[in-house]
């Protein structure tokens, strides 16, 4: 399949430390077959610098395609993750935090299965493949691979990852699913409601993660797991809209 264009959604909360490396890393990325980027950032209300150092950014990189929205109150991931895709103009939509924990660097990766006309719909997997791995918590991945096999059961798939970041959508696709989780409940809910399209055809791929520690910054905590058992039995036992 042919795409000229890849829009990049950032949402980004308290990461003014980390916000222009990761842009760095986004911006030296070549795209394969010449793809574009469109770089989105929505600043779901942070309290630090985390604006000054985008408006900073912005100004030493004139040439980069960066646009930039901000919440005037604190709603969350899933939030800002609505507005990245209601503005996107690509031809495919992907995913990326503003931390460190993910690698641009292998966005090609992602994109290989839609180029070669194979997916429409690419999820980058942290538990697939021989990519590094930081070595960090017990229960935290357990607690992963469990929330994964939950979803799996009503979204009769065999997904290894579904609450990676990493998520390559097409973006008419993307656009046109109804989604109002506005906090960490996005996993799930994306990727029941995926389930349902009747062209879907999603694949995965191995990706490598530098996960961070709760006192580098890590934000999801245990209350956002019990959150995403809700939205799995909400939007896969009960088929909400």
């Amino acid at each position: 399949m042919e795409i000229s264009k890849l829009s990049i959604i950032i949402p980004a909360y308290n990461e003014s430390r980390t916000i222009h490396l990761i842009l760095n890393k986004i911006k030296s990325v070549k795209l394969i077959n010449n793809i574009q980027k469109e770089l989105i950032i929505v600043n779901d209300c942070s309290s630090d610098d985390t604006e000054k150092t985008i408006f900073a950014y912005q100004q030493e990189n004139p040439d980069l395609n960066l646009q930039y929205y901000k919440h005037e109150v604190n709603q969350g991931k899933g939030a800002a993750l609505h507005t990245g895709i209601a503005k996107a103009t690509g031809d495919y939509v992907l995913i990326q935090d503003a931390d460190l924990e993910y690698d641009p660097d292998e966005y090609n990766d992602l994109l290989k299965p839609v180029v070669k006309g194979f997916a429409n719909v690419v999820y980058g997997s942290r538990f697939m493949g021989n990519n590094p791995h930081r070595i960090l918590f017990f229960w935290h991945t357990i607690g992963n691979r469990w929330l994964t096999f939950f979803s799996n059961a009503f979204a009769n798939m065999n997904l290894t990852d579904m609450e990676t970041c990493y998520k390559l959508f097409e973006r008419t696709l993307i656009q046109s699913i109804p989604l109002t989780e506005k906090r960490f409940g996005f996993e799930p809910e994306v990727t029941i409601k995926l389930s349902r399209v009747e062209d879907l055809r999603l694949y995965e791929v191995g990706i490598s993660y530098y996960g961070r520690t709760y006192q580098e910054g890590k934000k999801i905590g245990w209350k956002d797991g019990v959150r995403a058992i809700y939205c799995i039995l909400k939007y896969g036992l009960f088929k909400a809209k």
